[in-house]
């Protein structure tokens, strides 16, 4: 284990040494990546909140057509970026060589908050509430203690409890090495899929459900005009979407990359989206708007009206199963992409400690750990908006510096990108400045919070490591 652990680390620890990648994933291996990376907490939550959000089932189904177009667009721009930066980091190396080493090292802070630590705590109290099936004390709406009021409250409870624990588990099982955790992984992310699958098939063959309920409204639960809350509620799809990236950070493992990075990405992206799309439509047939909004675990809802309690617990179980899935993928990336970076400089040293005995970075694990554990208590709602902005505004610096790298000499540009350029990089962009203005008009307090967060890294980079570099060469 300790070798292997040793060898798998090299990279970061030796610079001077070359790693020695192999040229081994086809198109099937990349897609699969890209497929196990978007299919996470997003489409088991959402709907219940979009039905109240939007009232409408043509807009419920509309706005995930939307995202996965959205998603479709980033996907090809990355493409290009990859394959011309075949290297770890994604967007760390792509804002870095764009517009600098701090924005660099910004994706690196937001990544902590917005892309592991928040998305975990999501994962885990969407889990809560399934299992809330179960045990209605465990469901988020069941806290026992709430401090504050509105956006500000931070709620105590069951969920809140086992979603601590659920860190905790994980996090302690990675301090012992990644080879336990990844079979767990794989075991985890196949009942996930095979209950996706099952849960459309026999919904839509077997289950009583009503098509009647495409037709029927849900009384919408705020006068936000429709084209401002469908991009405020856009910020819930791009979550759910989030992993269409996935296969670019190991693309100098790829074969023949410049055509298989594409097509991976488009191809798992288009997949998912059809996925989650049928899941909807499961979902509207069970139940109707109106008696869905607001329900976190829906698929249980739907499960108990499709298939009566009995067969609802099994895929409630099911389901919070899948959803460990994720929990356990994102505890053990997160702390490997903060160890990475704390070795290349663009992260604080302490990420970087590697454990003597069992060679992981228990350091990083523990304090993405604590941090998940305080991001727990925020209402899901904003947690789930708060991550939707941040990953958003760093994915369109990605592509916007996309604009900039296409203006060198020996730039290697894909055909689906040079197709009516710049019109695929101009419009991810347009969108994605569309949601962070509405948010920020329409979500103050979240968009905020966010805001705070990039400040906060900012102010770190500038007093602490970019201070201390230029003391150093003194």
């Amino acid at each position: 284990m300790s070798a292997s652990s040793q060898r798998r680390y090299t990279p970061a620890t030796a610079p001077a040494e070359k790693p020695a990648l192999l040229r081994q994933l086809g198109v099937v291996s990349a897609t699969a990546l890209v497929i196990s990376n978007m299919v996470g907490t997003g489409i088991f939550t959402s709907t219940g909140f979009l039905a109240g959000d939007l009232g409408s089932p043509s807009l419920v189904l509309g706005i995930w057509v939307v995202g996965a177009i959205a998603a479709l667009f980033g996907a090809f721009c990355y493409s290009e970026l990859g394959v011309n930066f075949p290297s770890s980091g994604g967007e760390y190396v792509y804002l870095t060589q764009g517009f600098g080493p701090s924005w660099g090292f910004m994706t690196g802070w937001v990544s902590f908050f917005a892309g592991f630590s928040a998305p975990i705590a999501a994962a885990a109290l969407a889990c809560s509430d399934y299992l809330g099936y179960f045990f209605p004390a465990l469901k988020q709406s069941s806290a026992m203690l709430v401090l504050g009021s509105g956006q500000y409250a931070w709620k105590i409870g069951g969920a809140q409890i086992v979603a601590c624990a659920l860190v905790t588990v994980f996090s302690v099982l990675n301090f012992f090495g990644v080879r336990r955790v990844a079979r767990v992984q794989n075991l985890l992310t196949g009942i996930k899929i095979a209950v996706i699958l099952g849960f459309i098939l026999l919904g839509l063959t077997a289950g009583r459900g009503d098509w009647n309920n495409f037709s029927v409204p849900a009384t919408r639960w705020a006068s936000t005009p429709l084209p401002q809350q469908f991009a405020v509620s856009l910020f819930w799809i791009y979550v759910a979407y989030s992993g269409w990236n996935a296969a670019t950070y190991v693309a100098e493992e790829l074969k023949q990359p410049a055509k298989t990075l594409p097509i991976a990405l488009a191809l798992g992206t288009v997949l998912v989206a059809v996925l989650f799309l049928a899941l909807n439509v499961v979902f509207i047939y069970g139940v109707p708007l109106e008696q869905m909004k607001g329900v976190v675990a829906v698929g249980s809802l739907t499960a108990s009206r499709l298939f009566g309690p009995q067969i609802a617990g099994v895929f409630s179980a099911l389901m919070a199963v899948g959803l460990l899935a994720t929990v356990n993928a994102m505890v053990t990336i997160g702390p490997r992409v903060y160890y990475a970076m704390a070795k290349n400089r663009a992260f604080p040293e302490a990420a970087g400690r590697v454990n003597a005995r069992w060679h992981t970075p228990v350091v990083a694990i523990i304090a993405q750990g604590v941090c998940t554990m305080f991001m727990a208590l925020t209402p899901f709602r904003d947690l789930m908006t708060y991550i939707g902005m941040l990953l958003n505004f760093f994915a369109v610096m990605a592509v916007a510096s996309l604009l900039i790298f296409r203006r060198r000499e020996g730039w290697q540009k894909l055909p689906v990108v040079s197709f009516l350029y710049p019109a695929i990089p101009v419009l991810f962009i347009a969108i994605g400045l569309w949601m962070t203005y509405q948010g920020i008009s329409k979500q103050p307090v979240v968009s905020g919070a966010a805001a705070l967060t990039v400040v906060t890294g900012a102010l770190f980079y500038r007093f602490r490591l970019h201070g201390a570099k230029v003391d150093g060469a003194a």
